[in-house]
């Protein structure tokens, strides 16, 4: 029960005790009206003599002990109802006592409560934002390996370009050391045969892409076949350096670089020679 619930269980019972009292003194009115209209008819009787005062005197006193006792037991109930509200008043009081301190324990624990959740909320912003931060740190990772591996891709097919070229080019010096060791060995025969038989050749004389420059029948002498073979011979030796340093240590040209084309750089020891004979 709440503190409204007894105040207005005592409103209720102060109301009944003086409706009771209203009765009471409305009856006892009623009872002293009834004996004042009250006519006595007293018959007379010659033989004897009647005290008036006393009969009225006791029926006042009859009246009177009536009365008497409906005031004492109106008291008396009243008595017992005034102390069974004292007794729900005090056990309201300790169950508003109880409610008061249950409502501080619930209103600490509300307290504590809202602390835990603005606790929570802070930790949820900051998880947001580690999680944000992380996706982002993600992406440029992403984005960062993606254009790597663009990058290495296309090395990668500028490795394949250079490695088909310098195949090709390998195989086209390849041919021209093949046709230079021919011509070597040819020139070394003829070199050999000229030392030992002390033959001079007179006529149409060696057609080659090395051939003298006083027309197409002039003959080579003994010094003419030594200078070829040994340019022959350096120009071997120029090739197979060449192709060893490319295969052996190859260097992937850049963007902006241009491939080493190996074909001009073993004919230059041929460009020299023909430029320190003239």
């Amino acid at each position: 029960m709440n503190k409204v619930e007894l105040e207005a269980k005592v409103d209720s019972l102060q109301d009944e005790i003086n409706f009771l009292r209203a009765v009471f003194e409305a009856e006892l009115n009623e009872l002293q009206g009834q004996i004042k209209d009250t006519s006595v008819v007293v018959e007379m009787n010659n033989s004897r003599t009647l005290d008036m005062d006393a009969i009225v005197a006791d029926v006042k006193a009859q009246y009177d002990e009536i009365a008497k006792r409906n005031r004492a037991e109106a008291e008396c109930w009243y008595q017992q109802k005034f102390q069974e509200m004292q007794s729900s008043a005090g056990a309201a009081g300790d169950d508003l006592r109880n409610t008061k301190s249950e409502i501080a324990e619930l209103t600490r624990m509300i307290s504590r409560l809202q602390n835990e959740i603005e606790s929570v909320k802070g930790q949820r912003a900051n998880l947001e934002a580690q999680i944000a931060e992380a996706e982002e740190r993600g992406e440029l990772a992403v984005k960062d390996a993606k254009a790597r591996i663009r990058d290495l891709e296309e090395a990668l097919q500028r490795a394949k370009q250079d490695m088909a070229r310098q195949v090709r080019e390998y195989q086209e010096l390849m041919n021209v050391k093949l046709a230079l060791d021919i011509e070597i060995a040819t020139y070394r025969k003829l070199l050999e045969g000229e030392e030992d038989s002390g033959f001079s050749s007179s006529g149409g004389g060696f057609s080659s892409g090395f051939s003298s420059s006083g027309g197409g029948g002039g003959g080579m002498s003994s010094s003419s076949l030594l200078s070829l073979s040994s340019f022959l011979h350096l120009f071997s030796t120029s090739c197979t350096s060449s192709l060893s340093q490319s295969f052996h240590n190859p260097q992937h040209p850049s963007k902006s670089s241009r491939p080493r084309n190996l074909v001009t750089e073993v004919l230059l020891p041929y460009r020299h020679h023909r430029e320190s004979k003239r």
